[in-house]
């Protein structure tokens, strides 16, 4: 393995690319987007679509790299990770902090151009709780890290609405909730997977600190909660049927993922139920979109 304090000459494109974690960037982005879309009905100008997620991006990915600088000691540690490219030397810190420096005052430059200055304040505010707050100091500080800052991760679909809107109302608010409610069992169950590695790399998450029985049992607490929360949008008239069809037959699933992770009752449940949480959330905004813009709205 290569010492974190060996570097290359020169980084490739492609280790920058990596530093900015593109698929999970991409994610946030769908979020983001689907918070566009859901905060009108009447079509989102092209300008805030392209360059309003555009900046997001840019900010999510300086967030990134910074996460890799301050991790690199960690990352080295873990299979996971331990090819990152600081992990491996190709990038030198101070070439990714600079870089992430480039694509912060990117980003919030095209948002303050092409979209309003709440949205991006926000983005800063988000950019700043995942790469200082969680990365930098919660992380190692507490087995509750996910929990209090996950709230940055959770942000993108309020981004997205206010860069539509111009202006912070409940509804957008109830989907960072959903994002918060379903980031601890989400990340929890990979913690429990990886257990080994965090406890290697000294990193103090909840199966590490409170054991794995402690860490199911919070999982199916958050996995309750999270059903609850994902009922507010049709209590609140914001989405109808088909939407609330669509959020108990995926949250009966999740629920059921959970409760055999808890009973032991299936084979390698805690990353299936990881892999599950992915494709949980990105249905679940799918059918907000599908309710939202469906022609014939079926309300109650």
């Amino acid at each position: 393995m290569a010492s974190v304090t060996s570097t290359s000459s020169q980084a490739s494109w492609r280790d920058l690319l990596e530093l900015t974690k593109p698929k999970v960037v991409l994610l946030m982005l769908i979020t983001s987007l689907i918070g566009m879309l859901l905060a009108t009905k009447a079509g989102v100008p092209w300008q805030i679509l392209v360059f309003g997620n555009l900046g997001i991006g840019l900010c999510a990915g300086a967030a990134a790299a910074v996460n890799h600088v301050v991790d690199r000691r960690i990352d080295s540690i873990m299979a996971r990770t331990h090819k990152r490219p600081l992990a491996e030397g190709r990038v030198s810190p101070p070439i990714a902090l600079g870089f992430a420096m480039l694509l912060a005052v990117a980003g919030m430059a095209v948002l303050l151009v092409f979209t309003n200055a709440l949205t991006a304040w926000l983005t800063l505010a988000s950019l700043l709780g995942y790469a200082a707050l969680y990365t930098g100091f919660l992380k190692r500080a507490t087995p509750q890290n996910i929990v209090i800052g996950g709230l940055a991760g959770a942000a993108p679909p309020l981004l997205g609405w206010v860069a539509v809107t111009g202006q912070i109302t409940a509804e957008p608010l109830l989907l960072v909730l959903i994002i918060f409610a379903w980031t601890p069992p989400h990340f929890w169950a990979l913690c429990l997977h990886r257990k080994d590695e965090y406890a290697k790399a000294d990193i103090p998450m909840l199966p590490v600190t409170h054991g794995e029985h402690y860490t199911k049992l919070h999982i199916l607490f958050y996995t309750l909660v999270l059903f609850a929360v994902t009922l507010m949008p049709f209590v609140i008239h914001m989405a109808g049927l088909v939407y609330l069809f669509a959020a108990l037959a995926l949250g009966a699933r999740f629920l059921d993922w959970a409760w055999a992770l808890y009973c032991g009752s299936r084979p390698h449940a805690a990353i299936k139920t990881f892999k599950y949480s992915i494709a949980y959330l990105f249905l679940l905004f799918i059918a907000l979109l599908v309710d939202h813009y469906l022609p014939l709205h079926l309300n109650y």
